[in-house]
């Protein structure tokens, strides 16, 4: 069977707002450490790693021991009304390094789910359904994640179960605070947060949700500091902070473990997925026991923390520790990080370069200007692809490149990816002019 054959078949069971990247899309057959190959045996370095979720890379022998040591029970599944050990031993690991005191840990199945429980657990505590967010944020697609999802893409349904009064985000390029000195931008935030408060809620608001560095927003983050600024806000009205660290958590951004240590400040809750399963499904929240607990009535998961899932999760926990990764990220990015923004200086397509450790992005936009350019993403999104590296895109806009690799990517393939990402960026940059 053909990639055209399953295209078609693709298009005739599965739903048109799902997306497939590329013109010509590819289906990944195997992989091993941070390369995959596609069925048609074309080897590529993976840059995206499965929507930053793939952490530790491909084909990993200590996390696929683990897995198979717990198919060999025979117990894939029992449900959470029994005990189940590997569910208990990650959650004692992920209490013990989240920062959080007193810490409860509740598994889910997606980013979505996480968001979904704390937001449920926020607005338990505090018997309101008030919610404070952030404009470009993301933080799921049910409808309460959705709801306080700000980015039009994203949104797929007016209908909200939440009250959302909305914050400014601490955009360099864009917007009102974009206009401020990076030294004044956190004191305009703060005004904006006191405005909003004043003027858009009714005073008994539940939880402010953020990210520390904005994922399908484009790595849009604001200045480290910002989350302490507003949390001095939020304590003086009783209002809990959750982080959402689904694509910020486990040392990606290599200077600090959680994205939020990077403002200097403990979040009330915090939520995690994607790279703590490579893979497997398996996400959850993390917070204060007296918050976690407020929740009035009898509620559990049902493959939330299921055995494979967290066999899978320890093992992840485990290797990301003893390897010393966040290190890893922070090096093996900057060679990255540096050399990239380096190498596009001279080009004025090029807005701006953002993100920390192995959490990159490349915002392109029309020369001379801030006016996004998708067209130009695309093409060197697809350039990239034909240079064999796989990266992935995003931004309000659709005018960003993101790259968030296995934190296992060594210094060679940083430099080799870069090598590609560079080629593909000038190349795209001078056939527009040219054009």
């Amino acid at each position: 069977m053909t990639a055209d054959d399953l295209l078609a078949r693709h298009r005739a069971v599965l739903p048109s707002w799902m997306p497939l990247y590329y013109a010509e899309p590819i289906e990944l057959v195997s992989g091993s450490g941070r390369r995959v190959t596609d069925a048609q045996g074309r080897s590529y370095l993976d840059f995206f790693g499965g929507v930053l979720t793939n952490m530790i890379g491909y084909d990993i022998p200590e996390i696929r021991e683990a897995v198979e040591r717990q198919l060999r029970t025979g117990i894939v599944h029992s449900s959470t009304l029994y005990l189940i050990r590997q569910q208990v031993e990650l959650a004692e690991k992920i209490a013990r390094v989240s920062g959080i005191p007193d810490a409860r840990v509740f598994f889910t199945n997606s980013g979505t789910e996480a968001n979904e429980a704390a937001l449920l657990v926020a607005t338990n505590y505090r018997r309101s359904h008030q919610i404070l967010a952030v404009r470009n944020s993301y933080h799921g697609r049910s409808y309460a994640a959705m709801g306080v999802t700000g980015n039009r893409s994203w949104s797929a349904s007016a209908l909200n179960p939440l009250q959302v009064a909305w914050l400014h985000s601490g955009e360099r390029l864009r917007g009102l605070l974009a206009r401020l000195d990076e030294t004044d931008r956190i004191d305009a935030a703060v005004e904006d947060l006191h405005e909003v408060l004043a003027t858009q809620t009714a005073g008994d608001v539940a939880c402010l949700i953020a990210e520390p560095i904005q994922g399908v927003g484009g790595f849009v983050h604001g200045p480290d500091g910002l989350f302490a600024a507003w949390k001095k806000v939020l304590d003086e009205h009783g209002i809990l902070l959750i982080s959402d660290e689904v694509q910020t958590g486990w040392g990606r951004t290599g200077e600090h473990f959680w994205g939020y240590q990077a403002h200097g400040v403990t979040p009330d809750l915090l939520t995690f997925a994607k790279g703590i399963g490579n893979g497997f499904a398996l996400a959850g929240v993390v917070g204060r026991a007296e918050v976690l607990e407020a929740v009035p009535g009898i509620s559990f998961s049902t493959f939330g923390g299921n055995p494979i899932s967290t066999a899978a999760g320890n093992a992840v926990l485990e290797y990301l520790l003893e390897h010393d990764l966040q290190a890893n990220a922070e090096r093996v990015g900057a060679i990255l990080g540096d050399g990239l923004r380096a190498a596009v200086a001279d080009l004025d397509c090029v807005a701006e370069v953002r993100g920390k450790g192995l959490m990159l992005g490349v915002e392109f936009v029309r020369p001379g200007t801030t006016e996004p350019d998708p067209a130009l993403t695309t093409r060197v999104f697809e350039a990239c692809r034909a240079g064999g590296l796989l990266v992935g895109k995003g931004g309000l806009y659709g005018n960003v490149v993101r790259m968030g690799p296995p934190l296992t990517l060594t210094e060679d393939e940083a430099r080799e990816g870069l090598a590609i990402l560079v080629d593909a960026i000038r190349s795209c940059a001078n056939s527009e002019v040219a054009a």
